[in-house]
């Protein structure tokens, strides 16, 4: 290997090595050591790590951004661009209320990472409704009721856009099945469902 091929390779190696070390050390640190640090403590560790360069189009916006690799595209949309119609509900993935699309295809967004969506799109609630003409899912959610608290509407409504694009909204058993990672705790399902089945029926562009 050349000289110095050879020096930038180690050099890789051993940034690697620190930030596993660092990692590995937060990993250990017991609980209520973590909680008596200084406050400034996350900013000092989340400065260590580098940022990423991220080309992201929202909502039809392109947006060049500057994030931590290990960002979640959820804190992404929720604390840097302050689009808070996705909801962190479970942070775990098991809720569904953090539904968004990411070239067409629905994903949660807070099982993944902003950093990894390089030139992607993604449409988020508020990207639906055209001015004040609202989403023919949104209008048919309102129409039958599909929400109470609302808390997970706006990942049932991504969800149910997304189910009839799936081609999984052909009968109520099939629609049920497709929409079970989105829960909602008032139990409006049966209404949700209706909706869903109303989008489907009516044949408009979803």
């Amino acid at each position: 290997m050349e000289p110095e091929k050879e020096r930038n390779s180690e050099n890789s190696r051993r940034e690697f090595l620190k930030k596993s070390g660092v990692l590995t050390a937060l990993a250990l640190t017991p609980t209520s050591l973590v909680a008596a640090l200084d406050k400034k403590w996350d900013e000092k560790v989340a400065e260590y790590f580098e940022t990423v360069q991220l080309i992201i189009e929202i909502n039809g916006k392109k947006h060049s951004l500057k994030v931590e690799p290990r960002k979640t595209l959820l804190d992404l949309l929720r604390e840097d661009l302050q689009l808070t119609g996705s909801k962190k509900g479970c942070d775990h993935g098991q809720c569904g209320a953090c539904t968004v699309h990411v070239d067409g295809v629905r994903v949660l967004s807070c099982l993944t990472l902003a950093s990894m969506q390089q030139n992607t799109k993604v449409t988020t609630i508020e990207g639906l409704a055209e001015g004040r003409k609202l989403h023919p899912m949104q209008k048919a959610f309102i129409k039958h009721d599909g929400f109470q608290c609302g808390y997970c509407t706006s990942g049932q409504i991504m969800s149910g856009i997304a189910c009839i694009k799936e081609g999984h909204a052909n009968s109520r058993e099939e629609i049920s099945e497709y929409m079970s990672g989105n829960i909602c705790r008032c139990g409006a399902y049966h209404n949700i469902v209706d909706a869903i089945q109303e989008v489907k029926k009516n044949g408009e562009k979803v």
